[in-house]
């Protein structure tokens, strides 16, 4: 076997030199409307939309180099069902304190239900149409979906993380994926976080302990290692 790593940090990535198309997972979590758009969730929460948005350039440019290449690409929405069953109350409370219920009717349709406007992929970054979106609930994209087992079917070993936002929904899809023994790499400049503070301890927990959750990465470091 060729060994072929990425320059990361704690170390190259992954451990055993196994990076193949057939065997890794570029992960894009969350790139929604809601979360990086204009009138959507986060926006009406009143954060800076520019750090939510601060990926896409980034992903993009990953797409470019990994689509040819044939490596897998995966998407994720977080949203619930439009009855709301799926809608844990402390959840939704928590989301009307601030501003924005789950749920409440908002400038992009009702707020992280699926189906709406505002629960789409924002369409810089639209999945082309056999790559396989994953539908979730909560944060994590393991929680009540079939993500373990798309990852399974296809022998995939390696999952290189993109989205937002850093400190919750990639952070919480990475120790999921940790414990399942995947293998993972974080791009840390193809997500981002609401609080520039918290995406900075985000990266800085992932590192320690040697790497208690996987590696970092750029995104020009991933790329270049594939071509």
């Amino acid at each position: 076997m060729t060994k072929r790593t990425v320059e990361a940090d704690p170390y190259p990535w992954p451990y055993n030199g196994d990076l193949r198309p057939e065997n890794t997972v570029f992960l894009v979590i969350d790139m929604q409307t809601d979360f990086c758009g204009p009138g959507g969730y986060v926006d009406k929460m009143g954060y800076d939309l520019s750090l939510t948005r601060a990926p896409i350039g980034p992903i993009q440019r990953v797409f470019a180099a990994a689509r040819p290449l044939g490596y897998h690409i995966f998407h994720t929405r977080e949203g619930h069902r439009p009855d709301l069953s799926d809608l844990p109350e402390n959840k939704r409370w928590r989301s009307q304190r601030i501003g924005a219920g789950i749920g409440d009717p908002g400038p992009c349709g009702r707020i992280l239900t699926r189906g709406e406007p505002g629960w789409d992929i924002i369409p810089e970054l639209a999945p082309l149409p056999d790559e396989p979106v994953i539908d979730k609930p909560g944060k994590g994209s393991f929680y009540a979906t079939d993500l373990d087992m798309l990852l399974r079917r296809r022998g995939i070993q390696n999952i290189v993380l993109a989205g937002i936002t850093t400190d919750v929904c990639v952070h919480t899809t990475m120790r999921e994926a940790n414990d399942r023994g995947y293998e993972c790499l974080l791009l840390e400049d193809c997500t981002g976080a609401t609080d520039y503070g918290n995406y900075l301890a985000a990266l800085k927990m992932i590192k320690m302990q040697g790497g208690v959750f996987g590696a970092v990465a750029t995104s020009e470091a991933f790329v270049e290692s594939i071509t």
